[in-house]
């Protein structure tokens, strides 16, 4: 296959197939980690992914790989893993997960589908195009207020509030509606530069995130892996930027160890809930060889934890 994913090799050993297991497949993309993944299996074994990008699913790679009966792929998003899970009689047998997080190369190379600064496009940035509202239909009405912190707490963007000010000035007079439109903008409000990093970058991160839900997303995500594995299976998850991995790290670390309600003091032995996930080893990220064959490796975590 000509496509292969970030951290491709590591995903496959992380999840520990074996031949009749479940798998499930939560970012399909362009199926590198799914196909991957059916090389492993055997006769018995089963993956199900899913995206909530109806261009993956519609894609040609998708319809020939549903040729095989391994397979079964379904446009959802990470917030109903639980419910289609439950739907396949699969809850509590599932062997392994896998989240490639963030946006896919086919999203990003599209200029139609407005994730990208680097190409004109219409601003749209929705995973789902057929959900939700776009980002120029975002950015026309959103309070200012509301602007600047979605800018700082997605984007971690310290010159936020000056952006959300040059685009409510902007929208004024006319609408923001292109890609360049937002990325020129932003480049006249920033007034000192990141070395290697276009100034949008954060901005168009941040609007992305919040159109999307992205954050939302995992965490509902995260916690449902944890009830549909079976004892012993892995969660295998690459993210892109440090809003996502801190989450990850988070509910790894809190699903790994005793838990307790702080409200019921003193603590007694049966108020402690234990973890239901242990970490495995520790955060993974790309080779020095595979950097520099797919730059966009240069910021892939990866994190393993296994149910208990």
């Amino acid at each position: 296959m000509e496509h292969l994913p970030v951290m491709y090799a590591e995903a496959l050993q992380q999840l520990a197939l074996k031949k009749d297991g479940i798998y499930l497949d939560c970012t399909f993309g362009r199926g590198g980690h799914s196909q991957g993944i059916l090389n492993l299996l055997g006769q018995y074994g089963q993956l199900l992914a899913f995206d909530r990008d109806s261009d993956a699913i519609n894609s040609d790679y998708a319809q020939a790989m549903l040729t095989d009966e391994r397979f079964k792929l379904k446009h959802s998003c990470f917030s109903e893993l639980e419910s289609i899970v439950k739907r396949a009689n699969l809850a509590g047998k599932v062997d392994g997960i896998l989240l490639d997080l963030g946006v896919s190369s086919p999203q990003l190379d599209n200029p139609e589908r407005g994730f990208s600064f680097l190409r004109d496009g219409p601003l749209d940035m929705r995973m789902d195009g057929n959900a939700g509202v776009s980002a120029a239909q975002w950015l026309a009405s959103v309070d200012e207020k509301e602007l600047v912190k979605v800018l700082f707490d997605y984007g971690e963007e310290r010159f936020a509030r000056r952006i959300a000010r040059a685009i409510v000035e902007i929208r004024a007079e006319s609408p923001i509606t292109t890609t360049r439109q937002l990325a020129e903008l932003i480049e006249d409000a920033v007034p000192v530069r990141e070395k290697h990093k276009h100034p949008a970058t954060r901005t168009f991160q941040a609007i992305r995130i919040e159109i999307n839900r992205e954050l939302d997303e995992l965490k509902a995500c995260l916690q449902q892996s944890a009830r549909v594995l079976r004892p012993g299976g892995r969660l295998v998850v690459i993210s892109f930027h440090s809003l996502e991995d801190r989450i990850v790290k988070r509910f790894i670390r809190d699903e790994s160890g005793a838990k307790y309600n702080p409200g019921k003091l003193p603590i007694k032995e049966v108020d402690i809930a234990k973890g239901i996930l242990k970490r495995i080893g520790k955060a993974l990220k790309a080779s020095e060889q595979e950097i520099s064959q797919n730059p966009r490796a240069r910021s892939a975590i990866m994190r393993v934890a296994e149910r208990v």
